[in-house]
């Protein structure tokens, strides 16, 4: 599995868009300062078909040092989650052979979320 780098995907966009590569890494790193700022806000990003971003918070919690074996207070924190959405999932199982799934357990407690809305960031089943 390769790496690849916000530097090669915006030589790549410049290539295939035959614009200047400043211009293409100016709206790259806006497009990325947005979505950074979004979910600072704690709003939801849905690109259709993409996938969706939101935030999520994790309650503080006991955990276990696992070389002393004393308690620890783990506090809360903030984490972003991120659902594939229905084109991308399909598109890489097509690429791969293989099925393409969310970490464990987010795709549910997304999904609670958009139960009203279209349902095409679903659980990929038609």
């Amino acid at each position: 599995m390769a790496t690849i780098t916000k530097k090669e995907l915006i030589d790549r966009i410049a290539d295939g868009t035959n614009q200047r590569r400043v211009q293409v890494k100016r709206i790259v790193q806006q497009f990325l300062d947005e979505i950074v700022n979004e979910l600072g806000k704690s709003n939801r990003l849905e690109f259709r078909d993409f996938g969706v971003f939101e935030t999520k918070i994790r309650k503080a919690r006991k955990a276990q040092n696992p070389k002393t074996l004393e308690p620890v207070e783990v506090p809360e924190k903030r984490t972003v989650k991120f659902k594939v959405g229905r084109l991308m999932k399909q598109k890489l199982g097509e690429l791969s052979g293989a099925q393409i799934d969310d970490e464990a357990g987010d795709i549910a407690e997304m999904s609670d979320h958009g139960a009203d809305e279209d349902h095409d960031e679903g659980d990929g089943q038609e």
